[in-house]
């Protein structure tokens, strides 16, 4: 993060770079912040070639992608709208994974709030397919 960010922001960053699972942080305004090693390794790109991105720029890489697999504007993600309202959310999406596939995954966000307020939020995500040992197997 090249410009000074809220405390809350850095921890959720350096905790967010400890997990296995695929994860990522996004600012109040949807600016993607960070992304940690797995999310890296399903999507076929490190943080650090993409750098931070705009919010149009990432929906449109990585997703969601709404049933006619076009990315959906990110102000119009349910997950979007929840956490803009201060709520966890937890729903299942459409991504773009490394070598250009789309796969399902199901994401749990949940809303970074400081002393000075919503700082933005960080999203967990899965793949969803029967070879990842999914729900129901």
């Amino acid at each position: 993060m090249s410009e000074q960010q809220p405390l809350e922001l850095i921890q959720a960053r350096n905790l967010l770079s400890t997990f296995s699972t695929p994860a990522f942080l996004v600012g109040t305004a949807g600016t993607l912040l960070f992304y940690n090693e797995a999310a890296a390794a399903m999507l076929g790109r490190r943080f650090e070639e993409t750098g931070m991105m705009e919010p149009a720029e990432w929906t449109s890489e990585f997703g969601p992608y709404g049933e006619d697999d076009k990315p959906l504007p990110y102000d119009e993600i349910p997950m979007t709208i929840a956490v803009r309202q201060g709520r966890p959310s937890h729903g299942e999406f459409r991504i773009c994974v490394a070598g250009g596939k789309h796969e399902d995954i199901a994401a749990s966000a949940i809303p970074i709030v400081g002393r000075a307020g919503a700082s933005g939020a960080m999203v967990i995500f899965w793949p969803l397919s029967a070879s990842d040992g999914g729900e129901g197997e």
